[in-house]
């Protein structure tokens, strides 16, 4: 499988990408309903899908523009900080015990990451080498870490390849996720959610692949938004149960 027979040309829109970005989301959700006081450890594997589609939707963006003006690789960076900057109070009053930053700073390193890397020009490769400095300098306070920054960069690799590089995404992926803590754990939850980062990449490209044909409701910049507020709205939740 050849992940570049997912793109698109033009400005057609592409419902695979659209859905895995929805399933994306609701993988998130489901991961951070964990934190509302139920029972509910169990979400944690699901959970684990969010980061890497996250990062793959980043990936295929990237690779769908990359012969497009620099103006809209802007334009997403600068949504990315923008919503980094408003989430993180949010995030903070959910997860009370944080220390990391939201993941919204990670995404936005890993995109200067994998553009840089695909346009070749001074400017991206130099602001991806400060994107790496800066990730590998503060990678304990960001989410993910130096790992989560580069998987978008992995995700994009793939695209070009067959599919069974995806192992090398699945391995970053792996590698952000804690793994040592996972496996010392032991605990069915803890070695499902490894096996779910392992194979998420893969399952995230067979998707863009077999998927073109979908049409969910496109997810458009109100999505950004989606972030804090979903924060706001478990917080709520998790007031009203206890």
């Amino acid at each position: 499988m050849h992940a570049t027979a997912t793109m698109p040309v033009g400005r057609v829109r592409d419902g695979a990408l659209d859905l895995l970005k929805w399933l994306a989301l609701v993988c998130m959700v489901l991961d951070h309903l964990r934190y509302v006081g139920l029972s509910l450890d169990g979400l944690y594997v699901p959970g684990r899908l969010a980061f890497p589609w996250f990062c793959l939707a980043i990936a295929a963006n990237v690779q769908r523009v990359r012969n497009t003006p620099l103006a809209g690789h802007w334009r997403y960076l600068g949504w990315l900080l923008l919503f980094s900057a408003l989430s993180e109070v949010p995030y903070r009053l959910f997860i009370e015990d944080a220390d990391t930053l939201n993941v919204l700073p990670t995404l936005a390193l890993g995109l200067l990451v994998a553009r840089g890397w695909q346009q070749k020009a001074p400017v991206g490769r130099g602001l991806a080498l400060i994107a790496l400095l800066l990730a590998g300098v503060f990678s304990a306070q960001l989410m993910f870490g130096l790992f989560g920054v580069l998987l978008p960069l992995a995700m994009l690799l793939v695209f070009t390849r067959p599919w069974y590089f995806c192992l090398l995404p699945g391995l970053v992926c792996v590698a952000a996720n804690q793994w040592q803590t996972l496996l010392n754990s032991g605990t069915p939850v803890a070695l499902l959610g490894l096996v779910a980062c392992l194979i998420a990449p893969w399952v995230g490209l067979v998707l863009l692949r077999h998927a073109k044909h979908v049409a969910p409701p496109p997810m458009r910049r109100w999505a950004y938004a989606a972030y804090p507020l979903h924060f706001l709205l478990l917080l709520l939740a998790r007031q009203i149960i206890a």
